[in-house]
Protein backbone atom coordinates (compact mmCIF):
# COMPACT_ATOMS: atom_id res chain seq x y z
CA UNK A 1 0.00 0.00 0.00
CA UNK A 2 1.46 3.05 -1.46
CA UNK A 3 -0.34 5.67 0.48
CA UNK A 4 -1.26 6.50 4.20
CA UNK A 5 -4.19 4.87 5.29
CA UNK A 6 -6.88 7.18 6.69
CA UNK A 7 -10.07 7.39 8.40
CA UNK A 8 -12.74 9.49 7.12
CA UNK A 9 -16.26 10.70 8.92
CA UNK A 10 -19.03 11.04 6.27
CA UNK A 11 -22.54 12.40 7.67
CA UNK A 12 -25.66 11.89 5.76
CA UNK A 13 -28.65 10.19 5.63
CA UNK A 14 -29.37 6.80 4.52
CA UNK A 15 -31.53 6.29 1.43
CA UNK A 16 -32.06 2.60 1.82
CA UNK A 17 -33.04 2.12 -2.04
CA UNK A 18 -32.14 4.82 -4.52
CA UNK A 19 -27.91 5.18 -5.04
CA UNK A 20 -27.66 8.55 -3.25
CA UNK A 21 -26.63 9.88 -0.04
CA UNK A 22 -24.97 7.31 2.51
CA UNK A 23 -25.26 4.20 0.13
CA UNK A 24 -23.32 6.15 -2.44
CA UNK A 25 -20.78 7.66 0.14
CA UNK A 26 -19.62 4.37 1.86
CA UNK A 27 -18.92 2.38 -1.10
CA UNK A 28 -17.32 5.27 -2.94
CA UNK A 29 -15.22 6.68 -0.07
CA UNK A 30 -14.12 2.85 0.47
CA UNK A 31 -13.06 2.11 -3.02
CA UNK A 32 -10.26 4.98 -2.49
CA UNK A 33 -8.99 3.08 0.39
CA UNK A 34 -10.05 5.14 2.87
CA UNK A 35 -11.42 3.58 6.51
CA UNK A 36 -14.83 4.82 6.47
CA UNK A 37 -17.10 5.91 9.31
CA UNK A 38 -20.60 6.80 8.97
CA UNK A 39 -23.09 9.11 10.81
CA UNK A 40 -26.33 8.75 9.36
CA UNK A 41 -28.82 11.91 9.84
CA UNK A 42 -31.90 9.69 9.04
CA UNK A 43 -33.00 6.59 7.39
CA UNK A 44 -35.41 6.40 4.53
CA UNK A 45 -36.72 3.56 2.36
CA UNK A 46 -35.76 5.08 -0.63
CA UNK A 47 -35.07 8.70 -1.52
CA UNK A 48 -37.77 11.28 -2.10
CA UNK A 49 -37.57 12.18 -6.08
CA UNK A 50 -39.75 9.85 -7.33
CA UNK A 51 -40.37 7.47 -4.96
CA UNK A 52 -43.90 8.53 -3.17
CA UNK A 53 -45.14 6.55 0.65
CA UNK A 54 -41.64 6.53 1.82
CA UNK A 55 -40.81 5.60 5.31
CA UNK A 56 -38.72 8.42 7.41
CA UNK A 57 -36.71 8.20 10.66
CA UNK A 58 -35.49 11.02 11.84
CA UNK A 59 -32.10 10.49 13.80
CA UNK A 60 -31.23 13.98 15.08
CA UNK A 61 -30.95 13.08 18.65
CA UNK A 62 -28.88 10.00 18.22
CA UNK A 63 -25.89 12.47 16.83
CA UNK A 64 -24.68 13.95 20.31
CA UNK A 65 -24.48 10.98 22.16
CA UNK A 66 -22.75 8.83 19.13
CA UNK A 67 -20.44 12.20 19.17
CA UNK A 68 -20.11 11.36 23.23
CA UNK A 69 -19.38 8.15 22.60
CA UNK A 70 -16.60 8.70 20.13
CA UNK A 71 -14.90 11.26 22.21
CA UNK A 72 -14.72 9.06 24.85
CA UNK A 73 -13.24 6.25 22.96
CA UNK A 74 -10.47 8.95 21.83
CA UNK A 75 -12.12 8.74 18.03
CA UNK A 76 -10.66 11.02 15.96
CA UNK A 77 -11.30 11.44 12.18
CA UNK A 78 -8.59 12.69 9.20
CA UNK A 79 -11.39 14.02 7.05
CA UNK A 80 -14.87 14.55 8.06
CA UNK A 81 -17.41 15.41 4.69
CA UNK A 82 -21.05 16.04 5.38
CA UNK A 83 -23.84 15.48 2.68
CA UNK A 84 -27.85 16.04 3.22
CA UNK A 85 -28.44 16.96 6.87
CA UNK A 86 -32.34 17.06 7.59
CA UNK A 87 -32.77 20.30 9.61
CA UNK A 88 -31.54 23.24 11.52
CA UNK A 89 -30.88 21.60 14.53
CA UNK A 90 -28.50 18.83 12.32
CA UNK A 91 -26.69 21.64 11.27
CA UNK A 92 -25.86 22.89 14.68
CA UNK A 93 -25.06 19.22 15.74
CA UNK A 94 -22.47 19.02 12.57
CA UNK A 95 -21.02 21.93 13.14
CA UNK A 96 -20.22 21.00 16.95
CA UNK A 97 -17.99 17.65 14.91
CA UNK A 98 -16.48 19.70 12.08
CA UNK A 99 -14.89 21.99 15.26
CA UNK A 100 -13.95 19.05 17.52
CA UNK A 101 -14.02 15.88 16.32
CA UNK A 102 -11.15 15.95 13.45
CA UNK A 103 -7.25 14.99 14.05
CA UNK A 104 -4.53 18.14 13.80
CA UNK A 105 -4.51 18.72 9.73
CA UNK A 106 -7.48 17.06 8.86
CA UNK A 107 -9.94 17.98 6.13
CA UNK A 108 -13.37 19.42 6.19
CA UNK A 109 -15.45 19.15 3.43
CA UNK A 110 -19.04 20.31 3.80
CA UNK A 111 -21.60 19.60 0.87
CA UNK A 112 -24.73 22.03 1.34
CA UNK A 113 -27.01 19.66 -0.36
CA UNK A 114 -30.09 21.69 -0.48
CA UNK A 115 -31.11 23.44 -3.74
CA UNK A 116 -30.82 22.58 -7.70
CA UNK A 117 -31.85 24.22 -10.92
CA UNK A 118 -32.92 27.23 -9.49
CA UNK A 119 -34.86 26.13 -6.42
CA UNK A 120 -34.58 24.92 -3.04
CA UNK A 121 -35.29 21.23 -2.39
CA UNK A 122 -39.15 20.75 -1.20
CA UNK A 123 -38.02 20.54 2.73
CA UNK A 124 -36.17 23.65 3.04
CA UNK A 125 -36.58 27.33 3.22
CA UNK A 126 -34.50 30.29 3.94
CA UNK A 127 -33.65 29.79 7.46
CA UNK A 128 -32.47 26.48 6.94
CA UNK A 129 -30.06 28.42 4.52
CA UNK A 130 -29.19 30.58 6.57
CA UNK A 131 -28.16 27.66 9.49
CA UNK A 132 -26.13 26.54 6.58
CA UNK A 133 -24.13 29.65 6.00
CA UNK A 134 -22.91 28.92 9.77
CA UNK A 135 -21.55 25.80 8.61
CA UNK A 136 -19.19 27.19 6.18
CA UNK A 137 -16.27 28.74 8.19
CA UNK A 138 -16.24 25.33 9.76
CA UNK A 139 -15.49 23.58 6.25
CA UNK A 140 -11.93 23.93 4.30
CA UNK A 141 -13.68 23.23 1.30
CA UNK A 142 -17.40 23.85 0.25
CA UNK A 143 -19.04 21.90 -2.51
CA UNK A 144 -22.22 23.63 -4.08
CA UNK A 145 -23.53 23.60 -7.51
CA UNK A 146 -24.51 27.26 -8.81
CA UNK A 147 -28.14 27.40 -7.28
CA UNK A 148 -26.87 26.55 -3.70
CA UNK A 149 -23.77 29.01 -4.06
CA UNK A 150 -26.02 32.03 -5.20
CA UNK A 151 -28.67 31.29 -2.15
CA UNK A 152 -25.59 30.87 0.10
CA UNK A 153 -23.98 34.21 -1.08
CA UNK A 154 -26.77 36.31 -1.42
CA UNK A 155 -26.41 36.43 -5.21
CA UNK A 156 -29.18 36.14 -7.49
CA UNK A 157 -29.33 33.02 -9.43
CA UNK A 158 -28.89 32.90 -13.26
CA UNK A 159 -29.74 30.06 -15.83
CA UNK A 160 -27.83 32.31 -18.13
CA UNK A 161 -24.30 33.23 -16.93
CA UNK A 162 -20.66 34.37 -18.19
CA UNK A 163 -17.39 34.03 -15.94
CA UNK A 164 -17.69 37.74 -14.51
CA UNK A 165 -21.27 35.88 -12.61
CA UNK A 166 -19.08 32.55 -11.63
CA UNK A 167 -16.22 34.99 -10.28
CA UNK A 168 -18.45 37.52 -8.53
CA UNK A 169 -20.91 34.50 -6.95
CA UNK A 170 -17.87 32.94 -5.25
CA UNK A 171 -15.73 35.97 -4.39
CA UNK A 172 -19.27 36.80 -2.52
CA UNK A 173 -19.78 32.86 -1.30
CA UNK A 174 -15.87 32.99 -0.01
CA UNK A 175 -16.89 36.02 2.56
CA UNK A 176 -18.92 33.48 4.76
CA UNK A 177 -15.44 32.01 5.88
CA UNK A 178 -14.56 29.57 3.35
CA UNK A 179 -11.71 29.93 1.08
CA UNK A 180 -11.59 27.08 -1.05
CA UNK A 181 -14.74 26.22 -3.17
CA UNK A 182 -15.68 23.69 -5.82
CA UNK A 183 -18.49 25.05 -7.80
CA UNK A 184 -19.58 22.15 -9.60
CA UNK A 185 -21.76 22.50 -12.99
CA UNK A 186 -20.54 25.57 -14.59
CA UNK A 187 -21.85 25.50 -18.14
CA UNK A 188 -19.89 28.29 -20.69
CA UNK A 189 -21.46 26.16 -23.90
CA UNK A 190 -24.60 23.88 -24.76
CA UNK A 191 -22.86 20.84 -24.70
CA UNK A 192 -20.32 21.36 -21.90
CA UNK A 193 -20.39 21.33 -18.02
CA UNK A 194 -17.48 21.55 -15.71
CA UNK A 195 -16.31 22.43 -12.34
CA UNK A 196 -14.40 25.48 -10.86
CA UNK A 197 -11.90 25.42 -8.30
CA UNK A 198 -11.27 28.52 -5.83
CA UNK A 199 -8.66 28.58 -3.97
CA UNK A 200 -7.24 31.93 -2.18
CA UNK A 201 -8.96 33.81 -4.83
CA UNK A 202 -7.69 32.30 -7.87
CA UNK A 203 -10.13 30.30 -10.02
CA UNK A 204 -9.03 27.26 -12.87
CA UNK A 205 -11.58 25.23 -14.76
CA UNK A 206 -12.06 21.76 -15.84
CA UNK A 207 -14.48 21.55 -18.58
CA UNK A 208 -16.05 17.99 -19.65
CA UNK A 209 -18.74 17.04 -22.00
CA UNK A 210 -22.16 17.82 -20.72
CA UNK A 211 -24.90 14.44 -20.75
CA UNK A 212 -28.20 16.08 -21.94
CA UNK A 213 -30.38 13.44 -19.10
CA UNK A 214 -29.58 14.51 -15.82
CA UNK A 215 -29.54 11.20 -12.89
CA UNK A 216 -30.29 11.53 -9.36
CA UNK A 217 -27.72 11.04 -7.20
CA UNK A 218 -24.50 12.55 -9.44
CA UNK A 219 -24.42 15.54 -6.79
CA UNK A 220 -23.21 12.15 -3.97
CA UNK A 221 -21.29 10.95 -6.29
CA UNK A 222 -18.90 13.76 -7.02
CA UNK A 223 -18.36 14.91 -3.44
CA UNK A 224 -17.67 11.40 -2.89
CA UNK A 225 -15.12 10.50 -5.39
CA UNK A 226 -13.61 14.33 -4.58
CA UNK A 227 -13.19 13.63 -0.85
CA UNK A 228 -11.69 10.14 -1.50
CA UNK A 229 -9.34 11.67 -3.99
CA UNK A 230 -8.48 14.45 -2.04
CA UNK A 231 -7.75 12.38 1.19
CA UNK A 232 -5.82 10.13 -0.73
CA UNK A 233 -3.37 12.88 -1.82
CA UNK A 234 -4.58 14.18 -4.82
CA UNK A 235 -4.46 18.19 -5.23
CA UNK A 236 -7.74 19.88 -5.20
CA UNK A 237 -7.28 20.32 -8.71
CA UNK A 238 -6.69 16.96 -9.60
CA UNK A 239 -9.58 15.67 -7.38
CA UNK A 240 -11.86 17.70 -8.54
CA UNK A 241 -10.74 16.22 -12.40
CA UNK A 242 -10.82 13.06 -11.03
CA UNK A 243 -14.43 12.77 -9.81
CA UNK A 244 -15.99 14.90 -12.33
CA UNK A 245 -14.39 12.23 -14.68
CA UNK A 246 -15.80 9.47 -12.72
CA UNK A 247 -19.54 10.99 -12.35
CA UNK A 248 -19.52 11.23 -16.29
CA UNK A 249 -18.61 7.68 -16.64
CA UNK A 250 -20.92 6.76 -13.81
CA UNK A 251 -24.04 8.43 -15.78
CA UNK A 252 -22.75 6.93 -19.31
CA UNK A 253 -23.18 3.29 -17.96
CA UNK A 254 -26.43 4.24 -16.58
CA UNK A 255 -27.84 5.65 -20.55
CA UNK A 256 -30.25 3.82 -22.21
CA UNK A 257 -31.90 1.85 -19.46
CA UNK A 258 -34.77 3.96 -18.57
CA UNK A 259 -35.42 1.03 -15.66
CA UNK A 260 -32.52 2.39 -13.89
CA UNK A 261 -34.47 5.80 -13.19
CA UNK A 262 -33.50 6.50 -9.64
CA UNK A 263 -29.32 6.73 -9.52
CA UNK A 264 -26.60 5.88 -11.58
CA UNK A 265 -24.47 2.73 -11.40
CA UNK A 266 -21.57 3.82 -10.10
CA UNK A 267 -20.48 0.19 -8.40
CA UNK A 268 -19.68 -0.18 -12.62
CA UNK A 269 -17.14 2.72 -12.96
CA UNK A 270 -15.27 1.82 -9.35
CA UNK A 271 -12.21 0.38 -11.34
CA UNK A 272 -11.57 3.12 -13.05
CA UNK A 273 -11.76 5.04 -10.19
CA UNK A 274 -9.16 3.53 -7.91
CA UNK A 275 -7.25 3.45 -11.61
CA UNK A 276 -7.45 7.54 -11.49
CA UNK A 277 -6.07 6.98 -8.16
CA UNK A 278 -3.53 5.24 -8.58
CA UNK A 279 -1.88 7.07 -11.56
Amino acid sequence: MGYEYKRILTIQDISCVGQCSLTVALPILSACGIETAILPSAVLSTHTAGFSGFTFRDLTDDMPAIKAHWQKEGIKFDGIYTGYLGSTKQIGYVKDILDTMGKDGSVKIVDPAFADNGKLYPAFDSVYVDAMKTLCPSADILLPNITEAAFLAGVEYREAYDESYIKELLAELSKLGCATIVLTGVSYAADKTGVVVYENGQLSYYEHRRIAKGCHGTGDVYASAFTGALVRGKSLFAAAKIAADYTVRCIENTQNNPEHWYGVKFETALPELIGMLEQ
